[in-house]
């Protein structure tokens, strides 16, 4: 793609939800930015050989997540430090400020892939075959992530809704 209008119209276009998704699976804006911003060179390398245009999302979600699998394995040992670190106070975990921070907060306790499967099916409204071309994994694997998923959230916000 040589036309840097149509390329700035396809970053305004789907840059945004990327982005949202590295921060999702990052935890860090800054990082994500940085993801995403070497993604989109890869994408613009390689758009001559997507066949099928509707295949767009998934492909270069697919070239984000790489990406940021790449920064999370550089980065594993030290996020693991700081998370035991940095201790959550019972006023802060008991005081969401809505249903939809406490379901959020409950999907971010999922491990990254997890988290990541459900944003992708759940939040971005991706098909079961879009989110496995997106993660680069077979159906199967998204089909268990998802289940696996269900259980934990459904045993973490036990409760939570009770009294609605």
């Amino acid at each position: 793609m040589r036309d840097p209008a149509a390329m700035s119209d396809l970053v305004r276009l789907r840059g945004p939800r990327l982005l949202v998704h590295a921060t999702r699976l990052l935890g860090n804006r800054d990082e994500a930015q940085d993801a995403v911003q070497d993604a989109w060179i890869e994408i613009f390398r390689n758009l001559k050989g997507l066949r099928v245009d509707a295949a767009f999302p998934a492909w270069a979600t697919r070239i984000v997540t790489r990406r940021c699998a790449r920064i999370i394995s550089g980065n594993q040992r030290t996020r693991k430090i700081a998370e035991e670190l940095t201790p959550i106070t019972e006023t802060e975990a008991e005081t969401p400020s809505d249903d939809l921070k406490l379901v959020q907060d409950a999907i971010a306790e999922l491990p990254p892939q997890q988290a990541a499967t459900v944003a992708l099916f759940y939040l971005e409204d991706m098909s079961l075959a879009e989110v496995s071309v997106a993660l680069d994994v077979p159906i199967g694997t998204v089909k268990s992530r998802l289940s696996l998923a269900r259980e934990r959230l459904k045993a973490q916000l036990k409760g939570a809704f009770d009294d609605q």
